[in-house]
C-alpha cells in the first residue's frame, strides 16, 4: 500500500486536532472548529469528520496542520480494514515529512550549496532562507523539463536496483516502486528548488547520491507502518473483546451461556448495542510529532489505546494526580504476559509485538510501549511510541 491508502473514501468517526497553523487555516477559510474533550480528559479545538479520502488526510498531515487524530468506538471487528489503513495512511505522512526534512538537511551541506552560499551571500542557501510558495511555484514552473530529467536520474538507479533485487517478489517490487517515486513526489518545493537549481552542474552528483541513500533508508523504514497498523488494530480488538464478555456476564449470567453468546452473531449484536448505549468505548488515537518548536520530536508517533469503564470519568479527572501513586507501569510485552490464560488471544498479541519490535530495530526506529493500570480502576492506558 501506498501512503495515500487503498480506499477513495474511507468511513471513520474522527476527531481531528489542530496544529495552531491548521486551526489558523481552518478559522481563516470561515470554517468553524469544534472544542473536544478527548480520552485524556484534554480539551482541544479541531474538526471531526465522518468520511474522509486518505490523500486529504495526508495533505493535512504534511502541510503540518494535525497533531492528533482520535477515534472511539464499543466495536473495531466491523472498520478493522478502514482502521489500518488510517494508521498506514498517517505513519507514511509522517515517514514523507522526515525524509523531505532530512533531505533539506543533507543537501544544503553539499559542497555546490556550500560554494555557492561563499559567492552569493546575499542569496543563502541555508536553514533561514525563506521563499514564498509563489516565488517557488514560478521558479519550478520554468524548470519542468529540469523536474522531470532530475527525478529520472535519481530513480533510475534505484528501479534498477529494485529490479534485479532477487529477494523481492514481485509485488514486493511493484510496492518498492512506487514509494521509491511516492517519496520523491512528497518533497516540499523548496527541496526541487535546490535539485533543479544545481541539476546538471559538476556537484549535483553529490546531491543525488545523498537523495537516493535517504531514499534506500526510508524506503525501509516504511516496512514498519503494517505492523503499527496491525498491533494498534490488535490491542483495540482485544479491548473491545475484554468488554464484550464483561457485558455478556451482565446480560447472561456469569456461564457458559455468557460465554455462548459471544460467538453467537445475533447475541453479541445485542451485546455491542447495550455496550453503545452505556457509551462504553475504546478510544484509539495517534499523535503526531512533537510540534515545530520541538526539536528533535518532529519525526515521533504515539498510538495510545484508552479501555474506559463504568468508573472512568472519576479515574481520569484525577489522571494526572495519581501518574505517580495510582498506577502499575508495564512494558506492553509483561502486560501480555500477565493476562489471564484464556481471556485473550495474548499468543496474536506477542507474535505482531515481536515482528514490530524486530521491525524497528533493523530499520532504526526507535519503539518503547508503556502500559498504565489505575488501581481504581480496571482501567488500561498502552502507549506505542515510536520515533522515526
Amino acid at each position: 500500500m501506498s501512503g495515500s491508502g487503498k480506499k477513495f473514501i474511507i468511513s471513520l468517526p474522527l476527531k481531528v486536532i489542530l496544529t495552531e497553523e491548521g486551526a489558523s487555516r481552518f478559522i481563516s477559510g470561515k470554517k468553524k472548529l469544534l472544542r473536544f474533550r478527548l480520552a485524556d480528559n484534554v480539551e482541544e479545538y479541531g474538526i471531526s469528520l465522518n468520511s474522509f479520502s486518505p490523500q486529504s488526510i495526508q495533505d493535512m498531515v504534511l502541510r503540518g496542520y494535525i497533531s492528533k487524530i482520535e477515534i472511539s468506538m464499543s466495536e473495531f471487528v466491523s472498520v478493522r480494514q478502514e482502521v489500518m489503513d488510517l494508521s498506514k495512511v498517517l505513519v507514511y505522512s509522517l515517514l514523507y515529512k522526515q525524509f523531505d526534512r532530512q533531505v533539506f538537511g543533507d543537501i544544503i551541506k553539499c559542497d555546490c550549496v556550500q560554494k555557492f552560499n561563499r559567492k552569493n551571500p546575499s542569496q543563502l542557501i541555508d536553514e533561514r532562507t525563506e521563499l514564498s510558495d509563489s516565488q517557488l511555484k514560478y521558479f519550478l514552473n520554468t524548470k519542468k523539463t529540469s523536474m522531470a530529467l532530475a527525478k529520472k536520474s535519481i530513480l533510475d538507479p534505484v528501479w534498477k536496483s529494485i529490479l534485479e533485487n532477487k529477494d523481492l517478489s514481485d509485488e514486493e517490487r511493484n510496492v518498492y516502486l512506487l514509494m521509491s517515486e511516492k517519496f520523491l513526489t512528497q518533497l516540499s518545493m523548496m527541496n526541487w528548488y535546490i535539485i533543479t537549481k544545481f541539476f546538471q552542474t559538476e556537484g549535483f552528483p553529490q546531491i543525488n547520491i545523498a537523495i537516493r541513500h535517504l531514499l534506500q533508508i526510508y524506503m525501509e523504514k516504511s516496512k514498519v507502518a503494517e505492523y503499527i497498523s496491525i498491533l494498534a488494530m490488535e490491542l483495540a480488538l482485544n479491548s473491545e473483546n475484554n468488554n464484550i464478555r464483561k457485558e455478556a456476564k451482565i446480560m447472561y449470567g456469569d456461564g457458559a451461556e455468557a460465554e455462548q453468546a459471544i460467538f453467537d452473531p445475533e447475541k453479541r449484536e445485542k451485546i455491542v448495542n447495550e455496550m453503545k448505549n452505556k457509551h462504553e468505548l475504546v478510544f484509539l488515537s495517534w499523535k503526531l510529532g512533537g510540534g515545530a518548536a520541538a526539536i528533535g520530536k518532529q519525526g515521533r508517533l504515539q498510538v495510545t489505546l484508552y479501555n474506559k469503564d463504568d468508573e472512568f470519568q472519576e479515574v481520569k479527572e484525577n489522571i494526572e494526580s495519581k501518574m505517580s501513586a495510582d498506577l502499575n507501569k508495564k512494558s506492553l510485552i509483561d502486560f501480555y504476559r500477565e493476562i489471564p490464560e484464556g481471556q485473550e488471544n495474548t499468543d496474536l498479541g506477542l507474535y505482531y509485538l515481536g515482528y514490530l519490535d524486530e521491525a524497528c530495530k533493523k530499520v532504526n526506529v526507535k519503539f518503547e510501549s508503556i502500559v498504565n493500570q489505575f488501581s481504581a480502576s480496571d482501567l488500561t492506558v498502552i502507549n506505542l511510541i515510536f520515533n522515526f
